[in-house]
């Protein structure tokens, strides 16, 4: 019996969590695609682009894809203690702006990531990517997964 009123109040817990995110509303350029574009979570669920212009402008994608559980809250500290720099494969510097100051990898979040994601400069930003790495100021997108 103990543990049926421990799972419930782990569901009740979980729910009202999940109740107490504002969304916000669909008002972003990538709103009401099926993806969530909205750089606070991390996750399957995630649109390829993403841009601080669309935080909390993709409330319905994003509250369909956190209640199906494909996203989850990216958490700075989390992500720092998962990320081990010294494990990952940064590339090369072959994107369009590498050695700039800010890390272009999508595969990152942080301080030091540029406005703008693309899908297309996954391991093409390995200098500035590795340095913000290194200096611990950004980690895995997708830790938890």
């Amino acid at each position: 019996m103990r543990f049926l009123v421990w799972a419930a109040a782990l569901s009740v817990g979980a729910a009202s969590f999940a109740q107490d995110i504002d969304f916000g509303d669909d008002s972003g350029r990538l709103a009401l695609n099926g993806t969530c574009a909205d750089r606070r979570f991390q996750g399957a669920g995630m649109a390829p682009t993403l841009t601080w212009m669309d935080t909390m402008g993709d409330a319905t994608d994003c509250m369909i894809a956190y209640e199906n559980g494909e996203i989850s809250l990216w958490n700075f500290a989390d992500a720092i203690a998962a990320t081990q720099c010294s494990e990952i494969d940064f590339g090369d510097d072959s994107g369009d702006y590498p050695e700039d100051g800010e890390c272009d990898d999508p595969r990152f979040e942080g301080m030091a990531t540029d406005n703008i994601l693309f899908e297309a400069f996954v391991r093409r930003d390995a200098t500035d990517c590795r340095r913000a790495c290194d200096m611990g100021v950004l980690g895995l997108r997708n830790y938890a997964e």
